[in-house]
């Protein structure tokens, strides 16, 4: 598997600060998130939200995918490509 990350900010993934804002505009801490994904099917914990928030987590397309679709949010806006959620 090859990992890509952004070699600006040397981070390996690019939504870590857009889940992070939508978390807190949520209310919801790290632990809770991970419960309410996990109770849609997936398999997070709050390590895993903090190694997305902090960009230290390599995110699949279908994690990204599920968080989008959590906050209601687009894959776009998740991954900064637009400012339009």
């Amino acid at each position: 598997m090859i990992i890509y990350w952004d070699k600006n900010t040397n981070s390996k993934n690019r939504i870590g600060k857009r889940v992070k804002e939508l978390r807190t505009a949520h209310n919801l801490s790290q632990k809770l998130l991970a419960e309410k994904l996990q109770l849609a099917g997936y398999e997070f914990n709050d390590l895993t939200i903090l190694r997305i928030e902090q960009g230290t987590r390599f995110v699949p397309d279908y994690e990204v995918v599920a968080i989008a679709d959590f906050f209601n949010v687009s894959c776009e806006y998740l991954l900064g490509v637009t400012d339009e959620k």
